[in-house]
């Protein structure tokens, strides 16, 4: 952690074991990206219309579905926040020690953020405020 805090410290000056451990990390990560993916468009589907039947109930698939619970969004909301909180933060880590540019450092980290807030609040707004959040 401590050559994180180098202000000088960059991925590409890294022992290769450090790289290596980091490139394991990211594989697994786009492989729990790409499974989560498959989730949203099997399970829930592609679109804001499948998206907020899931979560507020209606007709999916042929059949109804009843709203999710406030137990339910709790749960989601819980694991997401712990798991994707650090996800974020081994990313953004990494992020800060590429050769990008400072705004682009930046822009990445805050629209990382930004997306994982959004993706904690909205399901909330789906089911609690409109449909139209999805």
């Amino acid at each position: 952690m401590r050559a994180f805090g180098s202000s000088s410290y960059l991925l590409s000056d890294a022992r290769l074991e450090v790289r290596l451990v980091y490139t394991g990390f990211l594989l697994l990560a786009l492989v729990g990206m790409a499974t989560v993916a498959l989730f949203q468009v099997t399970a829930i589907g592609p679109g804001p219309a499948q998206i907020a039947a899931y979560f507020r109930g209606g007709v999916r698939h042929g059949a109804m579905t009843f709203e999710k619970t406030f137990r339910e969004l709790v749960e989601l909301t819980h694991f997401h926040a712990f798991v994707m909180g650090l996800v974020y933060l081994v990313m953004a880590h990494l992020m800060v020690a590429t050769s990008a540019s400072e705004a682009v450092k930046r822009a990445m980290i805050i629209l990382a953020l930004a997306g994982l807030v959004g993706d904690i609040v909205g399901v909330w707004l789906i089911r609690y405020v409109s449909g139209g959040f999805a």
